[in-house]
């Protein structure tokens, strides 16, 4: 068995920000997990609790201005993809280890776009209820979305001390929202999709996400079918009950079997 490390805790400081990492050590197979659009680290607890640390090395972090990271002046797509590099290199990750990328929501998309760039350093990927190709985002979708962010902004200063709320405006994460809908869109993730050279999964979770609408977030799962037909690296591991906001709660356990898939 590969011997177990001591868990580290801290913060990477890198550009206008510093960045809550933890680090479960060990020289197991690194997992770097990526959170959910306004989600913490924590989220991921009960996956690495499931998958144990005898073989792992777990690598959280916390998005900037999310739970303890500290905020920035960007809070762009671009950013987050510079910010798993930065918590790679300052745990002493180097360009010749081999990293398995995990990220549920969001972080699906981040995670299909490092290993899309990073062929040599990836193991492979798991993308839980995200990174999905789907031209959702239009005027009208645009406009509910700055409505709803405004209605949040009057209280979330009231839960930023709890950690449950980004320390962000309501229309900078309004603005976040968008530019994924134009990431997450046909023209360009797709081709994102395509060029990934090493094994991922889908865990597809089930009913809607915050935000969405009747089957607006099943629309966008369906084009799993696109994808997988696409790339033969990319397959659908399995669709679970629970729906985008549970997965990881109630569902942790497919995580987890797609997690050891990848690595066998």
């Amino acid at each position: 068995m590969p011997k177990v490390g001591s868990l580290w805790t801290g913060r990477i400081p890198f550009e206008d920000t510093e960045l809550a990492v933890s680090d479960s050590g060990g020289s197991g197979t690194p997992v770097i997990y990526l959170n959910g659009q306004f989600a913490t680290q924590a989220y991921w607890k009960r996956v690495i609790s499931g998958l144990g640390v005898d073989d792992w090395r777990h690598i959280t972090f916390d998005e900037r201005a999310r739970g303890r990271s500290k905020s920035s002046c960007d809070y762009s797509f671009d950013a987050a993809l510079r910010d798993v590099d930065a918590v790679l290199s300052g745990r002493g990750i180097v360009a010749t280890d081999k990293v398995l990328v995990v990220g549920w929501s969001y972080g699906a998309y981040v995670a299909a776009h490092w290993a899309s760039q990073n062929p040599d350093r990836c193991l492979g990927a798991v993308f839980v209820d995200g990174a999905f190709p789907y031209d959702w985002l239009d005027e009208d979708m645009e406009r509910r979305i700055r409505k709803l962010f405004r209605q949040l902004n009057w209280f979330m200063p009231l839960l930023r001390p709890t950690g449950l709320v980004p320390r962000m405006t309501g229309e900078q994460q309004a603005n976040s929202n968008i530019e994924l809908g134009v990431v997450s869109s046909n023209a360009n993730f797709l081709p994102v999709l395509d060029r990934i050279s090493v094994p991922a999964l889908y865990v597809v979770a089930s009913g809607v996400s915050f935000g969405s609408r009747g089957n607006e977030q099943e629309l966008c799962r369906n084009s799993t079918k696109v994808v997988c037909a696409r790339n033969s690296n990319i397959h659908v591991s399995t669709k679970v009950a629970s729906d985008h906001g549970a997965v990881l709660k109630k569902d942790f356990a497919a995580v987890v079997n797609a997690v050891r898939q990848i690595a066998s």
